[in-house]
């Protein structure tokens, strides 16, 4: 008899399990959520992620909150989502800087192939060469490494960052070109796209979603895309390999975590609401103006391709001698 009081008891603990579940599925989100973006407000990662919140702000009926940490690469705020709670109100907008920082900080308090889900790819601008157009005379990508070449050390270039793309992406350009160009690191896209608009720089690798404005606005001179195609949002703008410099080619690419431990079925949601998101006309046409196509790369897949992404800018890391300033 004790026995088949027991066994009606798990029974009744199991379908309780799973009533709460499914309750938690029903429910969420109940309260406004938080998206955590770790660089500064301005940057490439705001120009995706305030658009795409404002998207699913209007889909799931809450209100998302951007949160910027800035700092040490984008690793602060890794390190801060990390050890958010994980009860599907709390997520991280990575970016392509966080496949480099393993190489460049070896003793990050967190892992982000273990300690986050993977749930989607958000875009994927690709990098573009700008230059203030009144402090550098170059109106070409040739007639810029000639200069560079000429007087080693006399050019800078900002970055958001020590270990971002922005960073790696000079640094392979410097490796490409043969040339010496001095690196300014800033706390975020943001900052740096300031200051090289005020003149207080020569120059950036910057990434297409950040700078897309500027460059139409004359504020500043693209000379390349470091793209195998031209970007359709700017048609005139020639590929790096076109403009004299083959095998320069990087993309940032942004994405959405959550941290492990966030209910199975608030990561199910928030990936189909994120599939719904990008579909939509707003993020079509946002996504256009600022050169990033339309990403489909979710969940598992989209895990394996940030193993690869370690692997692929640890490399770099090691033949440019990057390290943690």
């Amino acid at each position: 008899m004790h026995k088949f009081i027991l066994a009606g008891a798990s029974a009744l603990i199991a379908a309780a399990s799973v009533n709460i579940g499914s309750a938690h599925a029903q429910s969420w989100p109940n309260r406004s959520i938080t998206f955590i973006v770790p660089f500064a407000a301005g940057g490439g990662t705001d120009a995706f992620a305030r658009p795409l919140a404002a998207q699913l702000d209007q889909q799931i009926g809450q209100r998302i909150v951007i949160e910027n940490k800035a700092g040490a690469g984008g690793t602060v705020g890794a390190s801060a989502a990390a050890k958010a709670k994980p009860d599907g109100y709390n997520f991280f907008v990575g970016a392509a800087h966080h496949a480099i920082a393993p190489a460049i900080y070896p003793k990050l308090d967190y892992d982000i192939e273990k300690d986050f889900i993977p749930i989607g790819v958000i875009s994927e601008p690709p990098h573009v060469v700008v230059v203030h157009p009144v402090k550098v005379a170059a109106r070409s990508l040739k007639e810029l490494i000639d200069f560079a070449s000429r007087n080693p050390d006399k050019m800078n270039y900002a970055s958001a960052g020590n270990g971002t793309t922005h960073h790696l992406a000079g640094e392979l350009f410097k490796i490409l070109s043969k040339t010496k160009i001095q690196h300014v690191p800033y706390r975020g896209a943001g900052p740096a796209l300031q200051d090289l608009v005020a003149g207080h720089v020569d120059m950036a690798f910057d990434g297409l979603g950040s700078s897309a404005a500027q460059i139409a606005g004359g504020q500043l001179r693209a000379l390349a895309v470091a793209a195998p195609k031209r970007s359709p949002a700017f048609p005139d703008l020639p590929t790096a390999a076109e403009a004299g410099l083959p095998g320069y080619e990087v993309s940032t690419w942004y994405a959405l975590f959550a941290p492990k431990g966030t209910p199975d079925e608030v990561i199910t949601r928030i990936t189909a609401e994120l599939k719904k998101a990008l579909a939509s006309p707003l993020i079509v046409e946002t996504w256009g103006k600022n050169g990033s196509p339309i990403p489909n790369v979710y969940g598992a897949e989209f895990g394996k391709f940030v193993t690869s992404e370690i692997s692929r800018w640890g490399k770099v890391v090691k033949e440019a001698g990057v390290k943690a300033e």
